[in-house]
């Protein structure tokens, strides 16, 4: 059957672009999650039971990444993301399919409907392939630069989503560059990377003497941003009692510094940013509701680079540009590298590209798997102890691959550097709070 789904790009006249298609939605019909749904409002969607799917579903037999779905110029079509169990339409085990209005999909114990109907959805597209740092050809980040055009001169607070290394940063920057604020501090707070007992001083600052180690007076993040922007990075990594005094602060614009009673009003925009899932952490009872709704006036969300096909060639050779300068010509891409780079999942995003062209830049001649880093000698030594990978999919076995390897690597990286993070993080050309978040989600131990 034909798609029926009708989709167009319209001008409007006004150096922008309009995006319509034909509203859509998932619904879940049979299952633990039955009645809930998902409009399709993006170019991608992702449904599983990993807490950053736009679909969380608790179903135990579904994977973690069990689909995608992608509204593409031909019609609507779903992406098996080499899950367990199998992805079925109509009854049949798909990798890739159009869907029809009305057709079933079948993942685990759970059964999902395709369903149209309504007005046709409309998004805004800048013509811009470009904004400041940032890059990107596709619907989705033109889609994004229309929305930082509207929202950056505003005093509007903002709350980017996206995964790990999708770049969510330098959107926070070009927000902050393109406002009246452009000329005052950024100011970043990583919640992420800091210590649980320090996060309130490193908010809202300390007097001398409020805790062992305060031996001066110091403001934090949000006195030294006032008039200007403050960004709170990995938000969702918040403890629940800072959540409440960070509320507070989003209200009354007034901060009070640990050991002082005496408050300081601040003039600042807020711009947090996430690559969890803030709903279904509020549903697991891990982020306040309250919080979320004063974060999320405007939610801007970067696609995963594996859903911005047409961004990966102008991204590496951006990348390429600017790392090898005239050392390096551009023909080390070739088309059979380019195919390799089009076809890979990218599960590190933007980030994990630019090492890769960092990588081909030191060693032009690395055929395409290896500059990928997929080969057993270079990426995956463990794979060869582990007959077991042959029976899994091949994301699945990938990903098994790649949490064994970061072991090795952060625990070998952090013992050569004495376990001290600030060093171990420079030997491996990573930032302190990115090294960080892998110590403490490896579960190692560090200084």
């Amino acid at each position: 059957m034909a798609p029926e789904v009708r989709t167009q790009v319209l001008d409007l006249g006004d150096g922008s672009e309009e995006w319509r298609l034909t509203s859509c939605r998932l619904v879940v019909r049979r299952g633990p999650d039955k009645g809930r749904a998902l409009d399709l409002t993006r170019e991608h969607v992702s449904v599983g039971t990993a807490p950053d799917c736009d679909l969380v579903l608790t179903d135990p037999t579904v994977s973690r990444r069990q689909f995608e779905v992608a509204v593409e110029d031909g019609g609507v079509v779903l992406r098996d993301r080499g899950s367990t169990n199998g992805t079925f339409v109509a009854g049949v085990r798909v990798r890739e399919a159009f869907l029809a209005p009305g057709a079933r999909i079948a993942a685990g114990a759970t059964t999902l409907e395709f369903a149209t109907g309504g007005d046709d959805r409309a998004v805004r597209l800048s013509r811009q392939h470009r904004l400041g740092e940032l890059l990107g050809h596709s619907k989705a980040m033109r889609s994004l630069f229309a929305a930082l055009e509207r929202v950056a001169p505003t005093d509007t607070t903002v709350l980017i989503e996206g995964e790990s290394g999708t770049g969510k940063e330098l959107v926070a920057r070009e927000v902050h560059a393109h406002s009246p604020r452009r000329e005052q501090a950024f100011v970043v707070v990583d919640s992420g990377a800091i210590p649980a007992n320090l996060i309130e001083a490193e908010l809202f600052g300390h007097e001398k003497g409020a805790f062992t180690g305060a031996t001066e007076a110091r403001a934090g993040a949000f006195e030294e941003a006032d008039g200007g922007t403050v960004f709170l990075d990995e938000i969702g990594e918040l403890p629940l009692e800072m959540q409440s005094k960070l509320l507070r602060v989003l209200e009354r614009r007034e901060v009070k510094r640990l050991g002082s009673q005496r408050l300081v009003s601040v003039d600042v925009r807020v711009i947090a940013a996430t690559n969890r899932n803030l709903e279904a952490e509020i549903t697991a009872g891990r982020f306040r509701a309250d919080l979320f709704f004063r974060l999320a006036v405007c939610r801007l969300w970067v696609a995963p680079l594996r859903q911005r096909p047409d961004d990966i060639e102008p991204l590496a050779r951006h990348f390429l540009a600017g790392l090898g300068g005239r050392r390096v010509p551009d023909t080390i891409l070739t088309p059979s590298l380019l195919l390799a780079l089009a076809r890979y999942d990218w599960p590190g995003n933007a980030r994990e590209l630019r090492n890769v062209i960092e990588r081909l830049v030191v060693f032009p001649d690395l055929p395409p798997a290896e500059a990928l880093g997929l080969t057993p000698a270079t990426a995956a030594p463990a794979a060869r102890w582990r007959p077991d990978l042959d029976a899994l999919p091949y994301h699945e076995a990938r990903h098994a691959v790649l949490d064994d390897f970061e072991r090795r690597y952060f625990t070998a990286v952090l013992e050569d550097a004495g376990g001290v993070v600030t060093r171990a993080a420079a030997k491996a050309g990573i930032p302190r709070q990115s090294f960080h978040r892998f110590v403490r989600r490896l579960g190692l131990k560090g200084e």
